[in-house]
């Protein structure tokens, strides 16, 4: 292992964190001490302020710099200075608060070590059947989360194998206590995934959420578990979606399944974190009437106002699974009188797997356009790490860790000066290769959306690992995500005469999305059935906007790689960014060819710019 673990916007601070430091005051205090002396800046007094949480304030007196601010939130205004200092940037003025109380981190982590979805190695934490980390590493992670804002990780992965069950039994407790213990001095809180059905394993006969003796159990258990962790964020579930339990084995709503542990938790003040992830997952392809993405919302919306209080229904920023390009959600803007979390995914699973350069900012800002920030109270997101000495793979995905950080933080900030403060913070590069770097980082998520899925198109990838092209992949599979494409149009009509989906969104985004006229480009195949030769409005057919994006995409991927050569990277990054972006482009090429062959052996459209498209 490098002698720097961690490479991310934090590098001046690479030095082990003393075992015995136990409060985030503590961190601060040592973080300061060897910051301030590596970036030449006066070391702040610290005032903490138990009342101000986990807001903090940075402000000069008497010529000097202090930082006040409550438990944690001294801590992150220790880090806000140094980022501060290290990227020449101004002191946050006033006052300075999370947007969003809860900002969380779930990890698909499975007990034997191996990491659902995961791109960046093996568990940090897990292997074996159980906790087993390098307290080294595992501080350096407190580190990154902290200097991100990030306050809770959720350990376990949402399909909960037996072997993760056992965290929350008595013989994994004390692991999961030493877990707790190890991030606390952090202000990083645990979360941890539940089976519904678990009581099942104890000779409970059912996990009806009703039954008298499975709320008993949950409700033992609880009590056990925060006796261990006495400061346990909550519990997660996923429930009734693919092939895992939940209340509608025994004919109950997911608000009586939600309620029943949300129940059992609530005197140790814990929180029920239920995923609103549910569809038929057996669909038969010769069914044109079922349509996967309105599975949430009629499951969720017609339970709005029925939730317990310590409940929070998190909501995929999506209505199908983190797609290259998706509408916002309806369910998140159906339910005002339930408490809703923005599940995010920073795991790279249908956006290139991080090998594929895409930076998320600019995506998430995106999504406001159409989701007030007030609309959720809480935000998640997939993680993107692992075992990789960097933590997240490409050196460059940790620019998706720290800037969901800075969503959490504050979901209107600018995407552009995230990316660059990153930038800044981890490389200090000349000031034209600064800009070429963030560049590349604004410009990423459309690059690899035009040599990919075209237009609002979803699940043209490889079925299983879904990296590379399979346009026709899930075409007649099980799991609802059909393009339908034919020799005359492509795309599923879910205008009001077609599945009806659009009916689901208030009525300004239901116009926006209802007519083709008016549906951005971006979303149009998403929603509209299309024939090949639609003018489009800027005078192309759409079989030629699927041409010529996936050439541009390609074009634009050999301009990014020629940048990238000419950044004085320090290695490993320099060699392993080199080595994912030679995958990219490879990458890149296979999928323009596949899917201009796959149109024009549909369409019989030759390009007008004659390109070669293979027969």
């Amino acid at each position: 292992m490098n002698d720097i673990i961690c490479r991310t916007w934090l590098p001046y601070l690479d030095a082990d964190i003393p075992v015995d430091l136990i409060t985030p005051a503590d961190v601060a205090v040592f973080e300061l001490e060897l910051g301030c002396d590596r970036l030449g800046g006066a070391i702040p007094e610290l005032r903490p302020d138990p009342a101000m949480g986990e807001s903090y304030h940075i402000f000069t007196e008497n010529g000097k710099p202090v930082i006040s601010g409550g438990r944690t939130g001294i801590l992150y205004g220790a880090y806000a200075y140094m980022e501060s200092l290290a990227a020449g940037e101004a002191i946050p003025a006033g006052v300075q608060q999370p947007f969003y109380k809860l900002r969380m981190l779930d990890c698909w982590d499975n007990a034997d070590g191996s990491v659902e979805r995961g791109y960046s190695g093996r568990s940090l934490w897990f292997e074996g059947g159980g906790f087993q980390w390098d307290p080294r590493r595992i501080r350096q992670l407190g580190r990154i989360l902290a200097s991100a804002g990030i306050n809770v990780l959720c350990v376990n992965n949402v399909n909960v194998h037996p072997e993760a069950e056992g965290l929350i039994e008595d013989a994994g407790l004390p692991g999961l206590a030493a877990f707790a213990e190890a991030l606390r001095p952090f202000g990083v809180r645990l979360m941890v995934s539940v089976s519904f059905a678990q009581p099942m394993r104890h000779g409970i006969p059912t996990a009806d959420p009703l039954d008298a003796a499975a709320q008993k159990w949950w409700a033992d258990r609880a009590d056990a578990v925060w006796k261990a962790v006495p400061d346990l964020a909550g519990f997660l579930v996923k429930a009734d979606s693919e092939h895992n339990p939940g209340p509608f084995t025994y004919g109950r709503s997911h608000a009586e399944g939600a309620n029943m542990l949300a129940r059992a938790i609530a005197p140790h003040g814990g929180v029920l974190i239920w995923r609103a992830f549910v569809y038929n997952c057996m669909q038969d392809w010769r069914d044109t009437v079922t349509d996967r993405p309105m599975a949430a919302f009629n499951t969720y919306a017609p339970l709005d106002g029925r939730f317990d209080d310590n409940v929070i229904l998190q909501v995929k920023h999506g209505p199908f699974d983190f797609q290259v390009r998706e509408p916002v959600s309806p369910t998140l803007l159906a339910m005002p009188h339930t408490k809703l979390a923005l599940e995010l995914q920073l795991a790279q699973e249908y956006t290139g797997q991080q090998v594929d350069l895409y930076a998320m900012n600019p995506m998430w800002r995106a999504l406001g356009e159409d989701l007030p920030p007030e609309q959720v109270m809480a935000v998640a997101a997939v993680s993107n790490l692992g075992r990789d000495d960097n933590f997240t793979g490409h050196p460059f995905a940790a620019v998706n860790l720290y800037g969901y950080g800075q969503y959490a933080w504050n979901p209107r900030v600018d995407p552009a000066a995230v990316l660059r403060r990153w930038a800044r913070l981890t490389y200090a590069l000349p000031r034209g290769q600064e800009d070429a770097l963030v560049g590349m980082l604004l410009d990423s998520r459309t690059v690899y959306e035009k040599y990919t899925a075209p237009l609002g198109l979803c699940w043209m990838v490889n079925p299983g690992g879904h990296y590379g092209p399979s346009p026709w992949g899930y075409e007649f599979s099980l799991w609802g995500t059909y393009n339908r494409a034919d020799r005359n149009a492509v795309g599923i009509d879910r205008t009001a005469g077609g599945t009806g989906y659009v009916l689901q969104y208030p009525e300004a985004l239901r116009r926006k999305y209802e007519s083709p006229d008016t549906c951005p480009d971006k979303l149009l195949l998403f929603f509209h059935r299309v024939r090949y030769d639609h003018v489009m409005a800027d005078g192309r057919t759409l079989i030629q906007r699927i041409y010529d994006d996936h050439f541009e995409g390609v074009e634009a991927a050999e301009a990014m790689a020629a940048a990238l050569a000419g950044l004085d990277l320090p290695e490993p990054d320099r060699s392993e960014a080199a080595r994912r972006m030679e995958a990219q482009l490879k990458n890149a090429r296979e999928w323009r060819d596949v899917v201009n062959t796959f149109f024009h052996r549909l369409s019989g459209a030759a390009d007008e710019k004659g390109r070669r498209i293979y027969d």
